[in-house]
């Protein structure tokens, strides 16, 4: 199961929070298709009824099902640059 760093969980529940104003809402990440390692991201008010739902210090983030299998072994980072752009990145869990 994807795995969140605690930056990752503070970003997301930053991001998630200043744009819905709810705390229910998260970071949805799909797929256009199995397997497919081309991801997208995206605030999310509730998840898809097949979106696995994945909660980290506060943070929610949601699975679409064509994603799942890509990020299931994986850790979820981000970082704030200077200029305030958010980063993410996805590494393989130790």
């Amino acid at each position: 199961m994807l795995t969140l760093t605690e930056n990752a969980s503070t970003i997301v529940k930053t991001i998630t929070l200043q744009t819905t104003g709810t705390e229910d809402a998260g970071l949805r990440i799909s797929s256009p298709a199995a397997a497919s390692t081309d991801l997208s991201v995206a605030v999310a008010s509730s998840p898809e009824a097949t979106d696995a739902v994945i909660e980290s210090g506060g943070a929610r983030i949601f699975v679409d099902e064509n994603a799942a299998p890509v990020l299931d072994d994986k850790i979820l980072d981000a970082q704030v640059d200077e200029a305030g752009a958010v980063r993410f990145a996805i590494g393989e869990q130790a």
